[in-house]
């Protein structure tokens, strides 16, 4: 993919750097977004020890000028776009029920989650359009497409990015840009390894078909696969990669 460049958000660590690497050992030269500097800099770091092409840009995808800033960097300094991740996310207060979820965490789950993505595509999808097409895949969730008992928020703003892959998917199907998300089930991360999160998080992988976690590099295959001409097909669909969770 010599020539290609990829736009990746959450580009900082987890699923995010994962695909960043993997786009890079493809070949594409990457635009790296994040909020956290120190995590940028370190994905940095390893994609240019590979001998990868690649820069980042501090990005707040709650904040439409800074994501428009971000995309607007990666094609000033490499000319077009052709793939985008949008992987940036939080997981918020976990373990209460719907009425007990805050204003506070509501808002900032739907406006990281939510409207993070739908800031991201809209202004990938001008630069896209403006060579002929291109890829994007946006990261849900298994919440995004069943229920999550004590996740309220971030169930319904993974259902909403489920919603808007599609619409965006039917819209533009037929110019050039191919739009898919990516339904990670339970990941090995730093969201779902940090305090209070693990050991939800080791009993539903043991009670899960394959009974284990998934790894951040079997979600950016999907991704990969998504943006390439092997999915020339494939436009509009959330596809879970979650080791048959959602079969049960």
């Amino acid at each position: 993919m010599a020539g290609k460049v990829a736009f990746v958000t959450g580009a900082g660590s987890g699923i995010g750097r994962a695909t960043a690497k993997m786009f890079a050992a493809r070949g594409y030269s990457v635009a790296l977004a994040d909020v956290v500097e120190a995590g940028l800099r370190e994905t940095e770091t390893q994609i240019r020890a590979a001998g990868g092409e690649c820069f980042f840009t501090i990005c707040d995808v709650s904040s439409d000028a800074s994501v428009k800033a971000a995309v607007d960097g990666a094609v000033a300094r490499y000319g077009r776009l052709d793939a985008a991740f949008n992987a940036a996310g939080i997981g918020g207060e976990v373990g209460k029920m719907l009425g007990d979820c805050s204003m506070d965490n509501w808002g900032r789950i739907i406006a990281i989650n939510l409207t993070g993505v739908w800031h991201c595509m809209r202004h990938q999808i001008p630069a896209m359009l403006a060579n002929g097409g291109g890829a994007i895949v946006n990261c849900a969730s298994t919440a995004g497409i069943t229920g999550a008992p004590y996740c309220g928020a971030y169930s319904a703003s993974k259902h909403g990015v489920v919603g808007l892959t599609r619409t965006a998917g039917l819209e533009y199907a037929q110019q050039g840009i191919r739009i898919n998300a990516v339904c990670p089930g339970m990941i090995r991360t730093p969201m779902t390894q940090a305090e209070g999160m693990k050991e939800v998080c080791d009993t539903l992988a043991a009670a899960s078909p394959m009974g284990r976690l998934g790894e951040p590099e079997e979600i950016a295959g999907a991704v990969l696969y998504l943006c390439s001409e092997d999915a020339s097909f494939v436009v509009g669909q959330a596809i879970p990669v979650d080791g048959a969770f959602t079969s049960q």
